[in-house]
């Protein structure tokens, strides 16, 4: 049962983290665009860090979770701040890397690597709710939308955490708003081991409407702006989305 359970969980995982780079940052890459806003294989390579990313992140999501069942909040407080962190680090890194954070695409990278790690969280959740046999049927629709909206908490915060210059306010644009979303995000998701399964789906639905919300807002002023690799390139602004001082001729986007 085992294996049955981590193959559903790795083919939900694959199918809505895949999915959201095909079809929202494919959006952006010929033909659909002109030209393509970004380097193909960098995503692609983003996208597998973030699996790398999202491993060591599945023990402190899955803590979470069971200290929520088990009537822990302070523990599951904790273990939902270590997540979120440890997502936010990955983020932050792989802008200040040379290898992505060196043109104006880099939101497209830190999207493609939110993306691969939820689908790890994503692969954890689904196994977790097969691996002791088969499931109840009243927490089947539960997980599924749990898995969708982990997906969509994860990536919504990476388009909050790009700051712009005509986005103000904690969550106009910095690593610490993404972070506040995502919290909320996971204490809707993290609803359904506390309440009903009636209540807990609707708690993950919330969360899933919530995020797709801003997504759809934020997509087009976000990635949408970026310039294609021909195009001409933004001045810069002195400071980056996160803060720190950014001499590259693209941190207006950051």
């Amino acid at each position: 049962m085992v294996n049955t359970a981590l193959s559903l969980g790795g083919l939900a995982g694959v199918l809505l983290s895949g999915g959201f780079v095909y079809w929202q940052i494919g959006r952006y890459a010929a033909p659909q665009v002109p030209e393509t806003l970004f380097d193909e294989r960098r995503v692609f390579i983003a996208y597998a860090a973030g699996l790398f990313v999202g491993a060591p992140l599945v023990f402190p999501f899955l803590f979470y979770l069971a200290a929520l069942r088990n009537d822990a909040p302070d523990i599951a407080l904790v273990d939902l701040l270590i997540l979120l962190a440890g997502t936010e680090l990955a983020a932050w890194m792989v802008r200040r890397l040379r290898y992505f954070g060196q043109d104006a695409a880099g939101p497209f990278y830190a999207l493609a690597l939110r993306a691969g790690a939820s689908g790890i969280l994503t692969i954890a959740l689904v196994t977790a709710a097969f691996a002791a046999g088969s499931p109840a049927l009243a927490t089947l629709p539960v997980t599924a939308v749990q898995a969708v909206a982990i997906v969509a908490v994860s990536t919504a915060a990476g388009y909050l955490a790009v700051r712009l210059p005509d986005r103000r306010g904690l969550l106009g644009g910095s690593p610490f708003g993404a972070a506040l979303f995502a919290l909320f995000g996971y204490v809707l998701i993290g609803g359904a081991e506390l309440l009903d399964p009636l209540t807990g789906l609707f708690a993950a639905a919330l969360a899933v409407t919530g995020s797709t919300w801003v997504v759809f807002r934020l997509r087009e002023p976000v990635l949408g702006r970026i310039p294609p690799p021909s195009g001409p390139v933004p001045a810069p602004s002195g400071r980056s989305s996160f803060g720190r001082k950014d001499r590259s001729a693209d941190s207006t986007l950051r």
